[in-house]
């Protein structure tokens, strides 16, 4: 199993701390002879650094290319899909599907789509619970917008929940992102809005699980020109 490089901080923290825990449970019950206790400890200490660990695997994907389709940015269930007022960038109505990622998703985030970013920008904010409504736009988080090839806009953005409060993002203003490339991390439980074009075709329902950079979540539809 590889680990994200974002872990390697982190999981180094968390193993010193359960190894000075355990050194003290130790001392202080070896001599209560309490074996039980020690051993149920032990157990503890070593499966919540197994789970900080995990958090922070970093699985092997095929990287799919499909210029017509929309990828999950990231492991999680479908929360929310409607039309909204997209009032940051693009000042115009948009399909919104958003991915609500829970503490035992893979928490990496992929591009769902490929072209160039033309926006992005980190916003502080609060930690609501990430299923919240009002999480998309009060909470911490970042906005990113791609344009592809054909020119359609899609936006997603990394939102920082109640346990999650470190996002990170690689996005760039002007660099060309490959569709499902890695794009960032979200740390602890958080969540991904996907805003695509308002005629675009939905492929997921409420509640759906989705892989990150392997499920289609919506079909952009090709606009032709007008024949003279």
């Amino acid at each position: 199993m590889r680990i994200n490089k974002e872990g390697y901080k982190i999981i180094c923290v968390s193993g010193v701390v359960c190894l000075l825990a355990w050194w003290l449970f130790y001392h202080l019950l070896v001599s209560h002879s309490s074996g039980a206790l020690l051993w149920g400890g032990s157990l503890f200490l070593l499966l919540f650094w197994f789970f900080i660990v995990a958090f922070f695997r970093e699985p092997r994907r095929v990287r799919i290319h499909d210029a017509d389709l929309v990828f999950a940015p990231c492991d999680g269930r479908v929360v929310v899909t409607e039309v909204v007022a997209e009032n940051e960038y693009l000042k115009e109505e948009m399909l919104q599907i958003s991915i609500f990622m829970s503490v035992t998703n893979v928490h990496m985030n992929w591009v769902p789509v490929g072209g160039e970013v033309e926006y992005f920008k980190y916003h502080p904010g609060r930690f609501l619970v990430a299923w919240h409504p009002k999480s998309s736009t009060e909470n911490e988080r970042t906005t990113t917008v791609v344009r592809t090839p054909a020119g359609q806009k899609v936006l997603f953005r990394q939102i920082a929940g109640l346990i999650a409060r470190r996002i990170i993002s690689y996005m760039t203003v002007g660099n060309k992102v490959e569709q499902n490339s890695v794009c960032g991390f979200i740390k602890f439980g958080s969540r991904v809005d996907v805003l695509v074009p308002k005629d675009s075709e939905l492929l997921v329902e409420l509640g759906d699980p989705t892989v990150g950079s392997q499920t289609p979540i919506a079909r952009l539809r090709r606009h032709t020109e007008p024949e003279a």
